[in-house]
């Protein structure tokens, strides 16, 4: 198609485009661009290629701008003619509004505004607001990991090497590291599959976890956190329309991730429901049910695990976890394994089992077939290193083919964070016994594993001695999600202000105690059924007044509404 030239009328604030092979005329007001003059014709000239026009093609010469997506042109009240939005709420990407994400909801953003009327001199019957709505350890008081932070300093800041405060294992680890990227610089671009000394020492974690069973370094990903893997495993699982379209088993309750994950991408949200009565385990009965229901609307082609619980709290058994794998062989699914608490196991009896390590010891009939992704990340266990974005996803069993477009899908986002790459590399290949740092690190480990143990066992206790609150055990996580009685006069208050009956509730216990938490309806839950979840992150003191402020809330709520 020829140039589209442009020609100055000097008497209006207008353009006169002309060009094409019919030499049809368009004409745009307010184009600011400095047009370049025409090389053989005067007083006509050309705008930069970035500004040119195109004429529309014969075919669309009878459709209205609105149908060719152009932004319909509104005339203001002195006369001067303006373009409506091209980007509206009736014109934006549908999905997008289908997305939800309870744990930085409304009732987290009342609370924003609640501190800033406190910072302002607004009295209110509390002093602070405490956030439990959130797995953010060091927001809520958690203390870094020092030789995480001695390495990355050291990385970021080579110069600190000459500084003999620095014990000599982080240089050497800090050395290490910075050889393995691009001009010995933490700022520069990682390969797009991660750092390759990193993907190294994820590969031998894994095996000393899963008591050697083999993991190629070409089977890791390093991801922007576990979310980011998450959502580009979902991404290669989504096609198909109508009842071909592609559906995902999550668990309910559930981590809001997951839900806003398959609304964006458009896949159908298939529920199965953990079983409360039972420390919030998995049910085959309840898999098979949902499966089954799911198949005459959609094509299930997941199911996903998060263990330990998120927002439940429960650690899955080895029974369960095998029985989970016979399933997955048998209907055809691909696992996701949500890993990323590991670490976080606390009650007496309770292990973690990576789904990797008990589906290889399940033998070749399983190990040879199944597709299974597991993910890691160094936002929780004792590191609770959320700002850095550090995490894994480690792939079994895929379609070399597919394994190809994985790695495309990932090169576009060029890379992930690379100082969360250098802190995955830390936490999967922490001090050993004999070097400087060992002994100062075990202790803040240990130190930290054991306070959250205690104050995951201090919230079941306080908790269940609330008449109207029922609260399991809190096996592993960071989070407890008890159940809690509303009366009928609550839950039709509740109807009235056009709220859940348990964000009613939440909102009622911000508004009066200062106490942020999420309502279970955020997660799933089962009809006529109400919850919330509290993360157990804050320092013991705060937990108790916490635990106590809950406590009297929900005593003056049930009295209000009985």
């Amino acid at each position: 198609m020829a140039a589209t030239w442009i020609q100055r009328i000097p008497s209006r604030n207008v353009r006169l485009f002309t060009g094409g092979r019919n030499d049809t005329a368009f004409v745009c007001s307010g184009v600011q661009q400095q047009p370049v003059a025409h090389p053989t014709t005067p007083g006509v000239h050309s705008l930069s290629p970035l500004y040119r026009f195109t004429p529309p093609s014969r075919a669309h010469s009878g459709l209205s701008a609105s149908r060719l997506g152009y932004p319909k042109e509104k005339m203001s009240e002195n006369g001067v003619s303006s373009w409506a939005k091209v980007l509206t709420i009736d014109t934006m990407n549908p999905t997008v509004k289908n997305v939800e994400y309870a744990v930085r909801g409304p009732i987290v953003q009342r609370a924003v505004q609640i501190e800033k009327e406190l910072r302002e001199g607004v009295k209110k019957p509390f002093a602070e607001v405490i956030k439990a709505n959130i797995g953010d350890a060091h927001a809520m008081g958690q203390q870094p990991i020092t030789f995480f932070r001695q390495v990355l300093a050291l990385c970021s800041y080579p110069e600190l090497l000459n500084d003999n405060t620095f014990p000599e294992d982080t240089k050497n680890r800090a050395r290490r590291i910075l050889q393995s990227c691009g001009g010995s610089s933490l700022g520069s671009y990682s390969a797009s599959q991660g750092i390759d000394s990193v993907l190294q020492d994820v590969a031998r974690y894994i095996e000393r976890r899963d008591g050697g069973i083999p993991c190629d370094p070409d089977n890791v990903y390093l991801t922007t956190g576990a979310s980011d893997g998450i959502m580009t495993i979902l991404k290669l699982l989504v096609c198909g329309e109508d009842e071909g379209r592609t559906g995902v088993m999550i668990s309910i309750p559930q981590y809001p991730l997951y839900s806003a994950a398959l609304a964006e991408l458009g896949a159908v949200q298939i529920n199965y429901y953990l079983n409360e009565e039972k420390c919030w385990s998995m049910d085959l009965s309840e898999l098979q049910r949902s499966l089954e229901e799911a198949r005459r609307h959609c094509n299930p082609r997941a199911l996903c695990i998060i263990n330990p619980g998120n927002p439940t709290g429960q650690v899955q058994s080895r029974e369960c976890i095998e029985d989970v794998i016979r399933f997955a062989a048998k209907e055809r699914l691909l696992l996701m394994a949500d890993e990323v608490y590991q670490d976080n196991v606390y009650a007496e009896g309770c292990k973690f089992h990576s789904f990797k390590k008990v589906l290889f010891e399940m033998g070749p009939e399983y190990s040879d077939s199944v597709e299974l992704v597991s993910f890691h990340s160094t936002s929780k266990c004792y590191m609770g290193e959320c700002g850095f974005r550090g995490g894994y996803m480690e792939i079994i069993n895929m379609d070399p083919e597919v394994k190809a477009q994985l790695t495309k899908l990932v090169s576009v986002r060029l890379c992930p964070p690379v100082p969360g790459q250098a802190l995955m590399g830390l936490v999967v290949n922490p001090p050993q016994p004999g070097e400087p740092s060992y002994n100062n690190f075990i202790k803040e480990r240990t130190a930290t594993l054991s306070a959250l143990a205690e104050k995951a066992r201090l919230t079941e206790e306080i908790l269940n001695t609330v008449p109207g609150i029922s609260c399991n055990p809190v096996q592993g996580a960071m989070y407890s999600f008890p159940s809690i009685s509303i009366s009928k006069a609550a839950i039709e208050e509740a109807a009235e202000n056009n709220q859940a009956p348990d964000m009613f509730y939440c909102m009622r216990l911000l508004e009066e105690t200062g106490i942020c938490l999420v309502p279970g309806s955020g997660f799933g839950q089962k009809d006529g059924t109400y919850h919330f979840r509290m993360t157990i992150l804050p320092p013991m003191d705060k937990l108790k007044v916490l635990l106590t402020k809950v406590k009297e809330f929900h005593q003056r709520f049930t009295n209000q509404y009985s």
